[in-house]
């Protein structure tokens, strides 16, 4: 049996006062939420409508396709329906990391679609860009900052991998650079580093909240209906009749409605679709995140940190971390945690053992920080799918388009599944097939969840199996060789 061993955040423990100080007045409170400021609200749907296009959800996947579609199709009438409110789950509360990646990392995209993987990095890339073209463009506030990202090791065994991920970028040209120890500490002065891979052109940073509100914001000025606090209860298929129209029941406090539509996306995330077929497509997985207060100029010049890049390290259980606007870290991940039966609940968003975790791990990642606050603590929900990142629905005929899965990168992932779904409108009205529609990633549908009880038991294995190799040098028991032979691995 192999030798269990301590992660560097198990050798290095803080002192207990020190992390009661730091949590010692926290908010249970969304930082970028409360830093949003007030935002607009929209109305509730008060009576019955028809639309050429209908978008259910207002996070990233329904603003950006609401956006895209009016901007296509100026002279078609599209309607936005949000159950809550604009942004007020994962796309207000995510770190704020917008990766090129559409696969979540190259090793899950070369595991699964080995022959499309250049083609999906190359269209990432794009992606990324042409989202910092529309926040320039369409003057979105929103905190943009092209910083890069930073892989990190914090323990001897992942050394090896950064090389190797290095060496691979070296053969394809792309402009990554290997920081051994030294250079590490160098650049981000971390105890815990061993040494860094930066990708300078993999990722940009925003202000999540900010983004889901200025979308809305030039969505609504370029003629889309957005109707806040209305809950679609069920979707029909059109009947048989030539002009029949997708029929969607909504409740609002303003009193129950149907929406009529030609063509309806859906962009309801880690919620259940509205399409039975898809519901075991997905499960909900608690993220965990901090935010400190700013951090005073000399506190930030004893840390580096000159080039603002968004950190991760490469555990199964990693960290994600970054600067704001005002130089707070915002420090999340670790936990993922899964619920029984997949309930998405507001109670599950306080979990103190995790958020005592997580402040003992940044205080051991940045002693430096010893005797500073923590001023915000949260969590949210994020939609997982087999295959750890987004895949695409449709039904009626392709009328109902279907988009899910992120897996936790889906800042930049679901402005891609945007372009994607009104791509399909576009055959279904016949044009060719694009580029985005004929991707294998595209067109397969990743295998579902099992029922409960074997979901729970499945992803709790799983999750302790992950553990497990963290604490022994990365080796994957059989649980997790069976799964990657299977196509349902996952590494991060």
């Amino acid at each position: 049996m192999a030798r269990v061993q301590e992660t560097v955040f198990e050798r290095n423990v803080p002192a207990g006062a020190v992390v009661d100080h730091a949590l010692g007045g926290t908010r249970h409170a969304v930082f970028w939420l409360d830093d949003a400021g007030e935002c607009t609200a929209y109305p509730a749907l008060s009576a019955p409508i028809r639309a050429d296009i209908v978008v259910v959800g207002g996070g990233y996947t329904g603003l950006w396709s609401a956006l895209r579609a009016k901007q296509r199709h100026p002279g078609a009438r599209v309607v936005l329906v949000e159950a809550r409110a604009v942004g007020w789950a994962a796309s207000g509360r995510n770190g704020g990391f917008c990766e090129a990646s559409l696969t979540h990392g190259d090793e899950n995209g070369r595991r699964r679609w080995p022959d499309e993987l250049d083609t999906l990095t190359r269209l990432g890339h794009e992606n990324l860009a042409a989202m910092e073209s529309a926040v320039s463009d369409l003057g979105l506030d929103s905190q943009w900052e092209r910083t890069g990202i930073i892989d990190l090791a914090v323990e001897p065994h992942q050394i090896d991998w950064l090389q190797d991920a290095a060496q691979e970028a070296a053969r394809a040209g792309v402009p990554h650079t290997f920081l051994d120890r030294a250079k590490m500490r160098a650049e981000i002065a971390s105890p815990t580093y061993e040494a860094g891979l930066v990708r300078p052109d993999a990722a940009a940073l925003v202000h999540p909240a900010r983004l889901a509100a200025e979308l809305a914001r030039v969505a609504s000025e370029l003629g889309v209906e957005i109707f806040e606090q209305t809950r679609v209860t069920r979707l029909a298929a059109p009947g048989r009749g030539a002009g029949s129209d997708v029929v969607l029941r909504t409740t609002s406090p303003a009193g129950d409605a149907t929406v009529r539509a030609d063509r309806v996306i859906l962009g309801t995330n880690v919620f259940p679709s509205l399409l039975r077929r898809y519901r075991m497509h997905t499960v909900p997985v608690y993220d965990y995140v901090l935010a400190t207060e700013p951090l005073p100029a000399d506190l930030l010049g004893a840390i580096g940190w000159r080039g603002r890049q968004g950190l991760a390290d490469l555990a199964n259980q990693f960290h994600y971390y970054r600067l704001t606007a005002d130089n707070r870290i915002v420090f999340g991940g670790y936990d993922a945690v899964y619920h029984y039966g997949g309930r998405v609940r507001r109670v599950y968003e306080n979990r103190p053992e995790t958020f005592r975790r997580l402040t003992e791990h940044l205080l051991t990642t940045f002693p430096q920080l010893e005797g500073i606050r923590l001023t915000h603590r949260w969590s949210g929900a994020i939609d997982t799918s087999t295959r750890f990142c987004a895949f695409f629905g449709q039904a009626a005929g392709g009328r109902v388009q279907h988009s899910a899965g992120f897996t936790g990168l889906g800042v930049a992932a679901t402005h891609f599944a945007a372009q994607v779904m009104l791509d399909r409108f576009d055959v279904l009205d016949g044009s060719p097939d694009t580029e985005r529609t004929a991707l294998r990633m595209v067109r397969q549908v990743p295998v579902p969840f099992p029922p409960e009880p074997v979901a729970a038991a499945g992803i709790q294995a799983t999750r302790w199996a992950l553990d497990r190799a963290d604490h022994q040098r990365g080796r994957r028991n059989v649980l997790l060789r069976s799964l990657d032979a299977l196509g349902l691995g996952f590494d991060s």
